[in-house]
């Protein structure tokens, strides 16, 4: 058998001078009590954290029964320590004046806390689709920026390992959502703020807010102020329209309230007549499309009326 062939894991000096009781110890999760000063709040952390009715809820667990889950940190360089998991946590113990809080302290680098941060998150129940944006796109720069992904300008699959995802294939690899629906909430994180909190209150769908995330914020500032001046939101077929005008270069406030102040489809009145009402001016045998059209050859002519006698 050729040398090259030969592979042997050497035990490190760890191993070497280490009981088994040890190196198992060592294997387990680091949970201890941190004093709650001593954490900082994840930087850019997507995630809201309110005082509502689930803080409560929360507040009232912890008081009964304490922090069952522990919260999630790694030491910083200068000895203090991040949250990556257990902002909401946090916030309760805070508002119960407790000193501190268990957690696992966990050796990892930013990157791998900004992926471990958003897939400890990912199973909430309602997450808002502004923060899922957020994260997202946190998730995904910190996947690009991982050893042995591709080059920024490299296109192209890696070749020579069993990863052959692009970035954002990759991360909807491990998440509920497609290719396609990632891209539209990253999208989501252009909008300004008063458009993403529109879209967080269910006001404007995903469709609309992703074709005005393509305007610049003097647009999007000018949509929010037709908003509020006519009580409606764009449709989709209208965020379609102010993207392109935008694109072309022809979009300003007057196309913007242009468009914005069509009526849409679910906007214009509607009305039946009922046959009873009208039924002692038309012949029993009169079919329903002759019925229709002397109706509106009566309004014609009414109309014609009108019209003569305002002159």
């Amino acid at each position: 058998m050729k040398k090259d062939k030969l592979k042997m894991k050497l035990p490190s000096v760890d191993d070497l001078f280490s009981t088994e009781e040890e190196r198992q110890e060592a294997k387990l999760p680091k949970i201890y009590d941190v004093p709650l000063s001593e954490i900082d709040d994840f930087p850019g952390h997507p995630y809201r954290v309110l005082d509502d009715e689930d803080m409560e809820a929360l507040m009232e667990s912890i008081k009964e029964r304490g922090v069952i889950t522990p919260a999630m940190v790694r030491k910083k360089e200068d000895g203090r320590y991040e949250m990556i998991s257990g902002h909401t946590r946090k916030r309760a113990c805070e508002r119960l004046g407790l000193p501190s809080m268990r957690c696992e302290v966990v050796d990892v680098s930013r990157d791998e806390a900004i992926i471990l941060m958003v897939d400890s998150n990912s199973q909430r129940s309602e997450i808002a689709p502004c923060d899922k944006g957020r994260a997202y796109k946190m998730k995904l720069e910190a996947i690009k920026r991982l050893p042995g992904r591709p080059a920024k300008e490299n296109c192209d699959p890696v070749g020579h390992n069993s990863e052959s995802l692009r970035s954002v294939e990759s991360l909807a690899a491990d998440s509920d959502d497609s290719k396609t629906q990632i891209q539209r909430y990253i999208r989501l994180t252009s909008l300004i703020k008063e458009l993403q909190d529109f879209v967080d209150e269910g006001k404007i769908k995903m469709r609309p807010a992703v074709e005005l995330s393509y305007l610049d914020e003097e647009s999007q500032r000018d949509v929010v102020d037709l908003i509020d001046d006519t009580e409606s939101f764009p449709s989709h077929d209208q965020a379609i329209r102010m993207r392109k005008a935008f694109e072309e270069g022809k979009l300003d406030y007057n196309v913007v309230d242009d468009v914005m102040r069509e009526l849409k489809p679910n906007q214009r009145p509607t009305f039946r007549i009922k046959y009873e009402d009208v039924k002692a001016y038309f012949r029993p045998d009169v079919s329903p499309e002759k019925f229709l059209k002397d109706i509106l050859q009566g309004l014609q002519l009414l109309k014609r009326q009108r019209d003569k006698g305002a002159r």
